[in-house]
């Protein structure tokens, strides 16, 4: 198992996660982070780090984010690894909570 990033991420991109995963696992895109599944050592401490509540571990995937376990894998493929925090994008408030947000992901 693994732990996911999910919609709430998408156009937030808090950071402050990838400061405490001790495996490096987060990678980042243009407005979301993703989590390899490969190098997820399933230990949750990004999870409290996540001001979006945006991560969950798979087995407490809700229905609705199940297509995020495939973006994850397929996203931490492509983009590069993140472990420094940085400033979330310039509109994250606007953006926390809004549902329906895949389509904005920018990949």
């Amino acid at each position: 198992m693994t732990f996911v990033v999910t919609e709430n991420c998408i156009r937030c991109k808090s950071t402050d996660c990838v400061e405490v995963c001790p495996v490096n696992c987060f990678y980042e895109g243009p407005n979301f982070l993703a989590i390899n599944p490969d190098e997820c050592i399933d230990c949750g401490v990004c999870v409290p780090e996540c001001p979006q509540d945006a991560i969950f571990d798979e087995e407490d995937l809700p229905e609705e984010y199940k297509v995020y376990v495939e973006l994850n894998k397929e996203f931490s493929k492509k983009w590069s690894v993140i472990t420094v925090r940085k400033e979330p994008l310039p509109d994250s408030d606007k953006w926390d909570g809004v549902k329906g947000k895949l389509q904005y992901l920018e990949k």
